[in-house]
């Protein structure tokens, strides 16, 4: 799994070199980042269900009107399927806290989506709007310290990002 570690010395060891000082200060700062990682994974890990569920529910409220298809008449299979997936962005999001890097979205979340999402002709705006509720809903220290914040924050971006 990708992380800033296994980077670092991946790219090292690809070009037939030890790691720079540049790459050793990246591994230095994701390690003096893992205690706001690690408490962003635990409070998200503890609400994971209340915080996917909030999300849910602010994109069905600005997009109340999608199906499967994307288009008129509400159905119970597109919103069982959007809920489904924001839970499995945001544990994705937990396993990218842990790990440091943004391997398990790359992986598992990101990789090929847009074309799923084209082939089935399922809208990503939806998608979007519940992420960014999620990260516009945080705040610290109400829910995590700042620098928890802003790794949670980061990595809702990144995913946010892939699928603009």
């Amino acid at each position: 799994m990708k992380s800033v570690v296994t980077t670092a010395i991946g790219s090292a060891d690809a070009a037939g070199r030890f790691p720079t000082t540049s790459d050793l200060e990246s591994v230095q700062g994701s390690i003096q980042r893992a205690a706001a990682r690690l408490e962003a994974a635990e409070k998200l890990a503890s609400n994971l269900d209340n915080v996917a569920k909030e999300a849910y529910d602010a994109c069905i409220k600005k997009y109340p009107y999608l199906n499967d298809s994307g288009q008129a008449n509400s159905t119970a299979t597109f919103k069982e399927k959007c809920l489904r997936d924001i839970k499995h962005y945001m544990r994705l999001i937990n396993y990218c806290l842990v790990v440091g890097g943004t391997g398990p979205l790359d992986e598992w979340g990101i990789a090929g989506q847009r074309e799923v999402y084209r082939a089935l002709g399922l809208p990503t705006a939806p998608y979007v709007e519940a992420l960014s509720f999620a990260r516009n809903r945080g705040c610290a220290p109400r829910d995590m310290s700042a620098q928890a914040l802003t790794e949670y924050n980061a990595l809702l971006d990144y995913l946010i990002n892939s699928l603009s």
